[in-house]
C-alpha cells in the first residue's frame, strides 16, 4: 500500500500511491482549501467528505464562494500528525458550486456536517486532476 515495509520505515519521506492517498483522504474530516482570493492565494479550513472520487464541502456566501466561481483551480490538503509519524495528502482539481436541485439533494445525504453553528447552504464539489500523498517518519535532525 505504499508504506508498512521495513524500507519505508527507514525513509523519512515515502511517496504514497493514489489508492493509499485516497484511503487516507477519505479517513479525514477537516482539510484546508487553497485558492486565489482577490489576487492572492488564501487558505480556508473546511469540513469535507469524499464520495465517489470527489471532495465535497459546504460554505456560506462570501469571498470564498465568489472566488471559486471566478478561479475554479484549487488545491486541497489533509494531513495527520502523530507522535512519531504523519501523512499528508494534496488534491489539485477544479471546484464548482452545486446548483442543480438533484445534486444538492444528493449532497444533503452525504455525512457532511459543519463543526460550527453557522449557516452554510452552498455545496462545493472538487473534481481532482491529481492526488499525491506522503508518509512522514519523524526523527532527530542529522548531525551537520
Amino acid at each position: 500500500m505504499g508504506y508498512g515495509t521495513d524500507e519505508a520505515a527507514e525513509q523519512p519521506i515515502t511517496e504514497l500511491d493514489s489508492e493509499t492517498s485516497w484511503q487516507l483522504l477519505s479517513s479525514g474530516a477537516l482539510g484546508r482549501l487553497a485558492l486565489s482570493v482577490s489576487g492572492r492565494v488564501d487558505i480556508f479550513p473546511v469540513n469535507y467528505v469524499v464520495h465517489e472520487g470527489k471532495v465535497y464541502f459546504r460554505t456560506a456566501e462570501g469571498s470564498k464562494l465568489v472566488e471559486l466561481t471566478i478561479h475554479r483551480d484549487v488545491a486541497f490538503e489533509v494531513d495527520e500528525i502523530a507522535e512519531k509519524s504523519g501523512w499528508s495528502v494534496i488534491v489539485h482539481g477544479t471546484a464548482r458550486r452545486l446548483q442543480k436541485l438533484s445534486e444538492v439533494a444528493a449532497a444533503d445525504e452525504l455525512p457532511l456536517r459543519s463543526w460550527l453553528a453557522t449557516p452554510k447552504f452552498n455545496y462545493v464539489e472538487i473534481t481532482p486532476t491529481e492526488i499525491t500523498g506522503r508518509r512522514l517518519i519523524f526523527s532527530d535532525e542529522p548531525e551537520r
